[in-house]
């Protein structure tokens, strides 16, 4: 039982490894490409690989062969060195370390991000992995820009905001001592409906307040460039006026895109830039400037006056739509702080969400705490980093996973950033780039990698393997190209214009299709050429021969043969008939997939004349009976139907037993039934179709037999060889049984009526006891006594 049960597991093993191989041969992604070249192979996938051997394919078969996984092509005779599968490289070209924090360097000295130059050689489907380290300086400059709204509902803000210079330049020094602020304004576009045009109302836009204090309105002003000279930026801003316009929206955007891209009028360094944008309103976008006429989309470019202060094509471009906006600050490394009132507080908190690296405060009504909004920003950016990277060409995609200092490792969108990074922290970010195909045309190209809000870039050249190594040393018009109608290159001839095959021996002008192998495959489709069992010599089916003369291979794609018929009793179509294209062709006396059915029914014919006594039908010269009781070449015999046990129960009794009614005719009436005597019957479940019985002699003893059919078809009783008999009854046993009975009745009968008796008089003793304790009897004399005794009282005595 053991064995059988390691057979089939082992059975079951071998298939499932079967399926499994064929499973992955039908996805096998290198054959079925059909690459025609070393180059092709290799982007086909990161396991195919290519084989050089010039002997490797047969006459007529595809170039599309040599590409498969180098392990099949090892199993296929390929010698390893000829085995081509070029491999992807990473290669560290700058790396500098990052800064130490106790070295006090220039900012153009400071390194926070390593390395700084990597060369990636990369293979379709073989990404490439290198690590990128983080580590934030200590003392790193700052530059702020403080982008403030003119309009006048911001007159008490301004008050704030003129002696902000010294005092921010003061709170800044304790993170950085390298701190520049400066300054600019902004309004709205100068035309209507944003502002009033009227000679009055642009002298006076205003519509309260004293005159004096409010200018003409303007689009967007410098003020003043970054300087370290707190006392300069509260100068200028202290001769800042107030201006008006006529809608809510302010056109803050096109100020922000003049101070994010007019990098040398505002003075930016290469440190960290932000950009205080401060009001009390929404803003315009990409759209608005059409209510005003202006239709020009933003071209994202400086267009201050030669003086640096003034933005001129405020009438002239749109407002910028968001993304535009975002681009630009992205580009130019610009980190935005929204400090705006409560009012407005979820709207452009929906707009920080969009951009990387910004804040978003909540400005108290009159600007008076901007100090701590800054720093708090400040502080909130400054320990988050997150990377990003220029556009990669078509076919190159860059993924991150973000090591952060607290232990986590994140993944997919979240992989570039750490958050809560202070300084002197260290994170290291694994940047992982892969290609499909051939990007770029296999040309060199560069991608940067950067952390937003930091100068430091990382760059990163990206090599792409479309060829092979052996391309470079192919042979022009080789003679084993069809005597020099190709090159022979990685073991493969590249055919010259106007030759095609696997060596150029077709002329295109003979062969219809460009793909010759197209009609030497079923449906253009399949990836095995003439069904593997011929070469395709310019298109047609040229089929292969077998050891054996008698058996043949045809068809046009050599999918016929005369040999894998099926078979009956190891003969090819049960010897009635011959395979033709895989197919038996039987004589027509025989059907059947391998010819092995007679259409004769003469077989199932009953002795009654019908077919399978009408109990079952002839399929393939065999009765298959309807109903498994009825047994039998014609479905005559039911040995389980009712009566089979008294048909031969008699014939049993005197076949085993010498008794019954044929004891005396036993040999003449019961000669032809075929019984066997044994110790233990089968029982129902050992054989299917066998019938139980049991009846009762003479001697009134119950004998056991089964009734079935053997190997031939007769009826079979096989019976039990020990009758089951009743035992004779013991008469001694039974009266000792009946007096001893009769006995213990009677003793038990007095035993009862003993106990009851003693029952009935102590009760009747304790009712007697308890009426004698009851009684009472009377205590009085008898009436009739008199006494002896008379008693005279003198009246006169006195007791004395």
């Amino acid at each position: 039982m053991e064995v059988r049960l390691l057979l089939r597991t082992a059975l079951a093993v071998t298939l499932l490894a079967s399926l499994s191989l064929a499973q992955q041969e039908s996805h096998n992604e290198c054959l079925s490409r059909n690459a025609k070249s070393c180059g092709e192979c290799i982007q086909v996938g990161s396991r195919c690989a290519w084989c050089t051997m010039s002997n490797f394919t047969g006459v007529g078969e595809s170039n599309s062969a040599r590409c498969d996984y180098a392990e099949n092509l090892k199993e296929r005779r390929c010698d390893e060195r000829h085995v081509e599968s070029p491999r992807g490289e990473v290669r560290v070209l700058r790396n500098t370390p990052v800064s130490d924090q106790g070295t006090k360097l220039p900012p153009e000295n400071i390194t926070q991000l390593a390395p700084q130059h990597v060369r990636l050689t990369l293979r379709a489907g073989q990404p490439q992995k290198f690590n990128l380290t983080f580590k934030r300086a200590a003392d790193y400059p700052v530059d702020l820009y403080y982008l403030m709204d003119l309009s006048y509902s911001m007159n008490d803000d301004l008050e704030n905001v003129k002696k902000l210079g010294t005092e921010l330049q003061q709170r800044m020094k304790e993170i950085t001592s390298e701190f520049r602020i400066g300054f600019g304004s902004f309004v709205d576009k100068t035309v209507m409906p944003y502002i009033s045009t009227t000679p009055k109302k642009m002298r006076k836009p205003c519509s309260t307040g004293p005159d004096e204090v409010c200018t003409e309105p303007f689009s967007y002003r410098n003020v003043l460039p970054l300087t370290n000279n707190g006392s300069q930026f509260n100068e200028l801003v202290s001769q800042q006026k107030i201006s008006g316009n006529l809608d809510s929206p302010e056109g803050g955007f096109d100020a922000m895109m003049q101070a994010a891209v007019c990098v040398n009028e505002i003075k930016w360094r290469n440190v960290t830039r932000l950009l205080v944008f401060s009001t009390d309103a929404g803003f315009h976008f990409a759209g608005d400037g059409k209510l005003g006429g202006i239709v020009l989309p933003n071209d994202g470019n400086c267009h201050l006056d030669p003086q640096g202060v003034y933005y001129t094509k405020s009438n002239y471009y749109d407002y910028p739509s968001v993304a535009h906006l975002i681009q630009k600050l992205s580009e130019n490394n610009i980190q935005p702080i929204f400090a705006v009132t409560k009012d407005f507080y979820s709207v452009y908190q929906e707009l920080s969400n969009l951009i990387p690296k910004s804040a978003v405060g909540e400005l108290s009504n009159t600007s008076s705490n901007i100090i701590q909004l800054i720093i708090e920003a400040y502080k909130a950016l400054s320990s988050e980093v997150i990377l990003e990277h220029t556009k990669p060409p078509g076919g190159v995609a860059v993924s991150y996973t973000s090591h952060c200092k607290d232990g986590s490792v994140q993944t997919g969108d979240d992989g570039n950033k750490c958050s809560n990074i202070q300084i002197g922290d260290e994170v290291t970010f694994s940047i992982e780039v892969a290609a499909t195909g051939c990007p770029n045309d296999g040309k060199e190209t560069q991608i940067q990698l950067r952390s937003l809000g930091f100068n430091e870039k990382v760059l990163v050249s990206l090599r792409f393997v479309c060829e092979c190594e052996c391309h470079s040393t192919g042979i022009a018009n080789s003679a084993d190209c069809n005597h020099g109608n190709g090159t022979l290159e990685c073991g493969a001839c590249r055919c010259n214009e106007g030759r095609i095959g696997r060596l150029c021996e077709c002329s295109t002008d003979e062969v219809n299709s460009e793909d010759i192998w197209a009609s030497c495959k079923r449906d253009n489709s399949s990836a095995v050429v003439c069904s593997g069992r011929g070469d395709c010599v310019c298109g047609e089916c040229v089929c292969n021969k077998r050891d054996n003369a008698n058996e043949l291979v045809s068809g046009p794609l050599c999918e016929c043969d005369n040999f894998s018929c099926d078979r009956s009793s190891g003969v090819m179509c049960g010897g009635h008939g011959k395979c033709e294209c895989g197919k038996c062709v039987c004589e027509s006396n025989f059907t059947g997939n391998a010819c092995d059915c007679p259409t004769s029914k003469k077989a199932c014919q009953a002795s009654n004349g019908q077919e399978c006594n009408g109990r079952g039908q002839c399929v393939c010269g065999d009765c298959k009976c309807n109903d498994s009781k009825y047994q039998g070449a014609t479905c005559e015999v039911c040995p389980t139907c009712p009566g089979a046990c008294d048909e031969h129960k008699d014939c049993v009794q005197c076949k085993v037993f010498k008794k019954g009614p044929k004891a005396a005719v036993c040999e003449e009436r019961c000669r032809t039934l075929n019984v066997v005597s044994m110790a233990q019957l089968k029982q129902p479940g050992e054989l299917d179709s066998l019938m139980h019985c049991k009846a009762k002699d003479e001697d009134d003893c119950w004998f056991f037999f089964t009734f079935t059919l053997d190997k031939l078809g007769s009826p079979l009783v096989e019976v039990q060889e020990k009758r089951e008999c009743p035992t004779e009854p013991n008469i001694l046993a039974i009266i000792a049984g009946v007096v001893a009975g009769i006995v213990l009745i009677g003793l038990a009968l007095l035993l009862i009526w003993k106990l009851l008796m003693t029952i009935h008089d102590r009760r009747e003793f304790a009712k007697f006891e308890k009426e004698k304790a009851n009684a009472k009897w009377d205590s009085g004399e008898n009436p009739i006594y008199r006494s002896a005794v008379t008693t005279v009282v003198n009246p006169k005595y006195e007791g004395k």
